[in-house]
């Protein structure tokens, strides 16, 4: 499942094999419960997201929330994206690849951290990573990125 229409992650969550929902889902707890406060979840580019809500950032390059992270069953994978290791955050990519499970290296792309099972994360350095960010700090990065001149009529 490369995207969903589900509403919510729980019913994304249904959506999945069992087993992949069981891999899922112990990954999300891990995202909630290092999240920053001010991030909400939510359902996004048919992937579970952790966002900063329009109402607090209305203006976005591309008119929806500042997505600080996913997490995605994929068609021979499940996906990870870690936007906050390029937000100023006190965990940055390198330290990442690092300090990543006593120097294994992690199937890692431009911030999406590939996974078969939950196994094959560090899972004390996602939520590391993840709660090494501040919501402003984020925000602040975010938007001074796109923040450049705007095309007539934009």
């Amino acid at each position: 499942m490369a995207t969903s229409s589900a509403p919510t992650p729980d019913d994304y969550l249904r959506e999945l094999a069992p087993d992949r929902a069981a891999q899922l889902a112990e990954v999300r707890r891990v995202v909630n419960d290092a999240l920053p406060t001010g991030f909400v979840e939510t359902m996004d580019f048919g992937m579970i997201a952790w966002v900063v809500p329009l109402a607090t950032v209305p203006r976005t390059y591309n008119g929806k929330p500042l997505m600080y992270a996913a997490l995605a069953a994929q068609k021979n994978h499940n996906a990870l994206y870690l936007m906050g290791l390029y937000s100023g955050a006190a965990v940055t990519e390198a330290d990442l690849r690092t300090r990543w499970q006593g120097g294994r290296k992690p199937d890692l792309g431009k911030s999406c951290l590939r996974f078969r099972d939950p196994a094959d994360l560090d899972l004390a350095l996602v939520a590391e990573v993840v709660g090494s960010c501040t919501f402003e700090g984020f925000i602040a990065v975010a938007t001074a990125r796109h923040a450049g001149p705007r095309k007539a009529g934009g």
